[in-house]
Order: structure tokens, then C-alpha cells, then sequence
């Protein structure tokens, strides 16, 4: 059984910080592409970031000089650390897994695995 859980997520006021965490079971994290999403209502789920098996980072770009995405592979777990938030950062987080190696940035498909959602709030 695969499972991917979120955690961290909460109310926040601009310019504050978060760190959203994902604890994989049922598999290693270790040989394939992660990556973490937002959706907000109305709108279609995004990739935010994603980090292959070579520790290789992608971001979108609202969120570069931001947000950082890392990985343990040894604790199996994913993580996303959110400074400077802004109100457009309003979302459901998602962390994903894919099947490949190698990530394939705003390729929501080629990932097979999801969580269930950590909703982060961002006040003015």
C-alpha cells in the first residue's frame, strides 16, 4: 500500500513562514520524482515545485526565492518551507510521486501518487 500524508499547513499572516511536510509509506522516495501542487477553488490544480532523484529542483515561478522544496530519503519524507507567504499563496497543498526518475515539470499525469491536501491561509 502507497500512502503520501500531509502536514503543516495552517493560517498565516503575510510575510510569515510555513514548512508543509510529507511522510511516504509503502514505497522509498529515494528513485523517483516529488513534487508539491496548490489548487484554490475555481481554479486547476499547479505544480509548485518538484525534485527528481538526483536532488534537482524545479519551482513555478510566483514562488522562486520563496519557497524551497528537500528531501530525506531516509526518513522517506518531503518537505516544502514557505517564508515570505503572500495571500495568492491561499491554497490546498498537495505532495505527489511519480513513477520516473526524472520530473517533468506542470505534468500533473505522470504523477500516480497523491495526498490528501494541507489547506494553507494567508491573511493580509
Amino acid at each position: 500500500q502507497v500512502q503520501l500524508v500531509e502536514s503543516g499547513g495552517g493560517s498565516v499572516q503575510a510575510g510569515g513562514s510555513l514548512r508543509l511536510s510529507c511522510t511516504a509509506s509503502g514505497y522509498t522516495t529515494s528513485g523517483v520524482c516529488m513534487g508539491w501542487f496548490r489548487q484554490s477553488p475555481g481554479k486547476e490544480r499547479e505544480e509548485v515545485a518538484d525534485i527528481d532523484s538526483f536532488g534537482r529542483k524545479s519551482y513555478a515561478d510566483s514562488v522562486k526565492g520563496r519557497f524551497t522544496i528537500s528531501k530525506d530519503n531516509s526518513k522517506n519524507a518531503l518537505y516544502l518551507q514557505m517564508n515570505s507567504l503572500k495571500p495568492e499563496d491561499t491554497a490546498m497543498y498537495y505532495c505527489a510521486a511519480s513513477m520516473n526518475w526524472y520530473c517533468r515539470p506542470g505534468r500533473k499525469g505522470d504523477f500516480g501518487y497523491w495526498g490528501q491536501g494541507t489547506q494553507v491561509t494567508v491573511s493580509s
